[in-house]
């Protein structure tokens, strides 16, 4: 139920209540702020360290903006803090950890034979690549994030085969098919060996 107050709003829910822990300047500079065509996301965080600041509990401001109870309290904390003018400085979504050099470096790595850089193995694995690449560049991602990271690539790990597949697989493995012999009656002849 995510709400986004209109300005009139948000300066009448404000101007005639008291402040729990904003300074006079850190609240109107956030009150201006909220002027800007802002991302939801830098709105929400704003809205929360001044709802926070009259007083609304966490549980009232997660209900009235629809934010998780983690984003509430961490926001929460920072006004608290006297840090509200931080509510920008902190990126908004997971870090992007891998870079262009790490890219580069992984289709490098991966077009040549691990042998070439030490190893006694002639194939590279997810696992391996991800170990040569922490120890390398200091970037520590899980093996299945180089295996997404190649799919996006057009690359793989996997060997491909040196042998070209049979148009008809059931010809190639021995098997012929044929229509059966069919008899009047049906024979039921068992044999059983002891």
């Amino acid at each position: 139920m995510s709400n986004t107050f209109t300005q009139d709003t948000v300066f009448s829910i404000y101007e005639n209540q008291e402040s729990k822990f904003l300074t006079p300047f850190q609240r109107k500079a956030l009150l201006k702020h909220l002027q800007n065509n802002l991302q939801p996301e830098y709105r929400r965080r704003i809205e929360i360290m001044l709802m926070a600041d009259i007083g609304k509990s966490q549980t009232q401001i997660c209900e009235i903006l629809g934010c998780s109870q983690e984003m509430a309290r961490y926001w929460i904390g920072i006004a608290e803090a006297g840090l509200a003018h931080k509510w920008n400085e902190r990126p908004i979504g997971r870090p992007k950890i891998v870079n262009a050099q790490y890219l580069e470096r992984l289709r490098e790595l991966v077009s040549n034979s691990p042998r070439d850089y030490g190893y006694a193995f002639t194939y590279w694995t997810a696992q391996w690549l991800s170990k040569h690449l922490a120890a390398e560049l200091g970037i520590e991602i899980s093996d299945r994030h180089i295996n997404r990271l190649l799919k996006q690539m057009g690359l793989s790990t996997k060997r491909k085969s040196s042998q070209p597949k049979p148009a008809n697989p059931i010809e190639d493995a021995g098997i012929t098919i044929g229509d059966l012999q069919t008899t009047s009656k049906p024979s039921f002849n068992w044999s059983i060996n002891s």
